[in-house]
């Protein structure tokens, strides 16, 4: 009898050993080295790419007249008309370009920030973003790029996006659509090989664009991105206070804004943290743009 009992707990033991191992008590070596590459980031760097644009002599004829973008003061929380009928040309060609979100009626805003150059104002714009919990998209030219590496490393590594802002800061009014390709190129496959990073949106230098620029930076696979909310804040010799900057953009909300504010400027840098704060007491949500 004790030889039978034996034999049995040896088939029970061996039967159990044979078993898959239950994976959430198992480690597997292989995912506990952390590689590290030579990136800003750290993160693994991406293959370069190249642009040739569709159509370069524009034979389809699309119209290379310069349209620079308009938006309107928005009132009452309502976009002006101006952004309704930007947005209703956007949709009308479809060419992936958006200038408010006229999808929902939500209470959402998109807060993006345009940044060519450093003025000492853009890591404590960070500092409240990281506090409040809130995600931009910064639109950076490769100047910027360049010259600021850790805090384009921070933006990506905190979860906020870098737009492509182009190389040069070039009127894409006035240039082929070659010439559009690579200025793009050139500030994407700097942030593919220094930052293992890559975005697919654009903002356009100074808002200025032609029916034809449109078109070649959809063909891209890029989204063209304005705005409907902003103010004269870019001029650094002549800032006003954060009370003014905090006024001229609370005043301006709107279900769907897509702000624009430059980072450059020490009245936005101050005003931040008070026109998030107040934004979420009337019930507005910060949303990523993608």
């Amino acid at each position: 009898m004790k030889k039978i009992i034996f034999l049995a707990l040896a088939l029970i033991f061996v039967s159990g050993c044979m078993n898959t191992p239950d994976t959430e008590n198992v480690t597997d070596v292989k995912n506990t080295t952390t590689v590290q590459y030579n990136t800003f980031t750290g993160r693994k760097p991406l293959e370069k790419i190249s642009y040739k644009a569709s159509d370069p002599d524009n034979k389809n004829g699309l119209s290379t007249a310069k349209k620079e973008h308009s938006y309107g003061v928005a009132e009452g929380g309502e976009p002006h008309s101006i952004s309704i009928e930007n947005q209703k040309y956007f949709d009308s060609v479809s060419y992936n370009a958006i200038a408010y979100d006229n999808k929902t009626k939500d209470k959402n805003l998109y807060l993006t920030f345009d940044c060519g150059w450093e003025n000492g104002c853009t890591a404590k714009i960070l500092d409240i973003l990281k506090k409040e919990n809130v995600k931009a998209v910064f639109f950076c030219t490769l100047n910027q790029i360049k010259t600021q590496p850790e805090l384009i490393a921070r933006m990506i590594n905190e979860g906020h996006t870098v737009g492509n802002h182009s190389a040069s800061h070039s009127d894409f009014s006035e240039i082929s659509r070659q010439q559009m390709a690579d200025e793009i190129a050139e500030c994407e496959n700097y942030l593919r090989e220094k930052f293992g990073y890559t975005s697919k949106l654009f903002r356009f230098p100074e808002g200025n664009y032609s029916e034809s620029a449109l078109e070649l930076v959809s063909s891209l696979g890029y989204k063209s991105v304005f705005w409907s909310l902003s103010y004269a804040d870019w001029d650094v010799k002549n800032q006003k206070g954060k009370d003014y900057a905090f006024e001229k953009v609370t005043s301006r909300l709107h279900p769907g804004a897509i702000i624009l504010l430059h980072s450059v400027s020490q009245d936005n840098c101050d005003a931040m943290e008070d026109i998030i704060k107040y934004a979420k007491e009337q019930k507005y949500i910060f949303k990523e743009l993608k």
